[in-house]
């Protein structure tokens, strides 16, 4: 530690098509971020791979980075600062992985934190590699009792007319056509017939190989937010999306800060009492479930007979100004800075030995 206070590396950006959303979540971070109790060193990864630790995510932020990467090496507990030759160790107390989707939110980046030692926050590998894919998601969720959406499954290289779906049967149209391992709704189509279907796929393949089709559930999209570990978590106010039209992609709308193009976020939901304690009872269920830990955004459906439908786990979803994990938990009364410093907290209860 530092002048006392937490060395605390906050890994951003990525690879992924939520590169940009990894960097407003950010930037949220940031201004939330108590620097009498954390000196941040920001390690921000480019859309095109390249690591390096900057001064922070503003604008601007891959033009003033030297390069970094952080080192499998437990001796090393961090960053190596790259200067042509000379290679500077940087030991950090903690990582906080601010990455969404692909290398961020399946598995990879706990991977490479479990080498190097460094306590990190949020789910581990097998949570987030178990979350990140919808149809291995579904499995267990209906292992532990909970419903998900009628679904079909395209593995790589098959057309959707190919008669090897995981599940056979007859689709009931509108159906969902998404790529079962991205988030954000990116590569999602509605399709109302058949002969849709091959350009819908093709689209969700331009993300995933492995194509997911769903059929549609009536009723209405809530969220549960969850924080914590095991028995000891913390549920904020469940949320309803309205929708105008279409559905819900906040992340890929042009000024989302600025308010959404189709939909409208209630929180708390307008839904009966028992509804919201069945989707907190749902949500910690299924948290535990998928070996879920420090946080996730649990999306469901509220079907229109009252039964509660899975829709997707995401275990480091978006903290961006009009996210809704932030909006849920300051709803339950806890703010963004108390929701790091609770991360931070449990992440170094599980540091390795």
């Amino acid at each position: 530690m530092g002048n006392g206070r937490l060395r605390l590396g906050i890994v951003f950006g990525g690879v992924s098509e939520e590169h940009p959303v990894s960097v407003k979540s950010a930037r949220e971070v940031a201004r939330s971020l108590d620097s009498a109790t954390y000196e941040p060193f920001w390690i921000g990864i480019t859309s095109g791979g390249a690591w390096m630790l900057t001064d922070g995510p503003g604008p601007g932020w891959e033009e003033r980075g030297r390069p970094a990467v952080l080192s499998p090496d437990r001796t090393v507990h961090g960053l190596l600062i790259l200067d042509g030759a000379h290679v500077e160790p940087v030991r950090l107390d903690v990582i906080l992985p601010v990455l969404h989707g692909r290398f961020g939110e399946d598995g990879a980046i706990q991977g490479l934190l479990e080498l190097s030692g460094i306590p990190y926050a949020g789910c581990g590998i097998l949570s987030s590699a178990l979350c990140m894919d919808k149809t291995v998601t579904y499995v267990i969720a209906r292992a532990a009792g909970i419903a998900t959406p009628n679904h079909w499954v395209l593995e790589t290289g098959s057309a959707p007319d190919a008669g090897d779906l995981t599940y056979p049967g007859d689709l009931t149209y509108p159906v969902f056509v998404k790529p079962a391992r991205s988030g954000s709704s990116f590569g999602v189509s509605t399709v109302s017939r058949a002969a849709e279907l091959p350009d819908a796929v093709a689209t969700a393949r331009r993300y995933d190989p492995k194509v997911l089709i769903e059929e549609a559930v009536t009723g209405s999209e809530i969220g549960c937010a969850v924080l914590g570990e095991g028995r000891d978590v913390i549920v904020g106010e469940v949320d309803r999306i309205r929708l105008s039209h279409g559905f819900f992609r906040i992340h890929q709308e042009d000024a989302p800060e600025r308010g959404s193009q189709n939909s409208t976020t209630i929180v708390p939901a307008d839904i009966p009492p028992e509804s919201r304690s069945a989707v907190h009872e749902a949500a910690k269920t299924l948290y535990r479930a998928l070996d879920c830990q420090g946080l996730a955004r649990v999306d469901m459906f509220l079907a229109d007979d009252a039964t509660l439908v899975l829709g997707e786990v995401n275990t480091f979803p978006g903290l961006t100004s009009y996210s809704r994990f932030p909006r849920m938990m300051a709803a339950a009364g806890l703010t963004l800075g108390d929701i790091i410093d609770r991360l931070v907290a449990s992440a170094r209860s599980r540091e390795p030995e």
